[in-house]
């Protein structure tokens, strides 16, 4: 058995995640997965989700492929930046999107992967969709995608498991006791992320994590600028 590397939010960033892999030395034996949001803001989601698909690697269901599949079986509105990769996806990128679960488990290391969150107290099976895809803060049992609408869920959240997030960009993970954060916004110019984890190993609490991890810088910000994502 290999290790599994959990990658965060690549936004078609094909080359980082190239840098990503090559610097943690991924190999044939290692398990690729990441938390989401393969697409759309950055510039290469063909090679993305090719890259993906022929290391056999595995993805939940991020906000972004969300807004994507939403657009493409009920017709919901989506803005310039998923129109330009929604007519581009081919066949086969679209079954792959669509097959991308809510949460993946995998209980060899105690871990959860979501895109965005959970709800504390509340089983995973009754986490409404969008708040695995969108949320960020939690009141009680009432969850907002808004940053500043109530703590941030992973301060509440008790494991076991400890969940694997991303979606909330910040220039460096968050730690919260049962929870770790993972998208260190590469797609704004910020870096990319992986949890590298050994055959079995546990995830620890807290910032212990810290020395799990490992980064890249990105090529340069693609997305973004004064007042988005990574300037709060």
């Amino acid at each position: 058995m290999g290790r599994t590397v959990i990658v965060g939010d690549v936004h078609g960033c094909t080359s980082e995640l190239e840098d990503l892999l090559d610097h943690v030395k991924f190999g044939g034996a290692d398990r690729l997965v990441l938390v989401g949001d393969l697409v759309v803001r950055g510039p290469d989601p063909h090679g993305t989700l090719a890259l993906v698909r022929r290391l056999g690697g595995r993805a939940v269901r991020g906000n972004h492929e969300g807004k994507l599949l939403a657009w493409r079986r009920r017709h919901k509105p989506i803005g310039p930046d998923h129109e330009r990769v929604a007519h581009v996806l081919s066949d086969a990128e679209w079954k792959m999107l669509e097959a991308l679960p809510f949460w993946l488990d995998l209980p060899e290391h105690g871990v959860r992967v979501v895109h965005a969150g959970v709800i504390p107290g509340l089983p995973i099976h009754r986490v409404p969709p969008e708040a695995l895809i969108k949320m960020r803060t939690v009141d009680g049992r009432t969850w907002s995608a808004e940053g500043n609408a109530g703590p941030l869920w992973g301060t509440l959240y008790k494991g076991p498991p400890h969940v694997v997030f991303g979606h909330n960009a910040h220039p460096g993970p968050r730690f919260h006791p049962w929870a770790t954060g993972i998208d260190t916004g590469c797609v704004y110019g910020g870096r990319l992320t992986a949890l590298v984890l050994e055959a079995g190993e546990a995830v620890p609490r807290g910032t212990k994590v810290r020395r799990f991890l490992e980064s890249v810088p990105a090529r340069r910000r693609y997305y973004g600028g004064k007042g988005g994502p990574m300037s709060r």
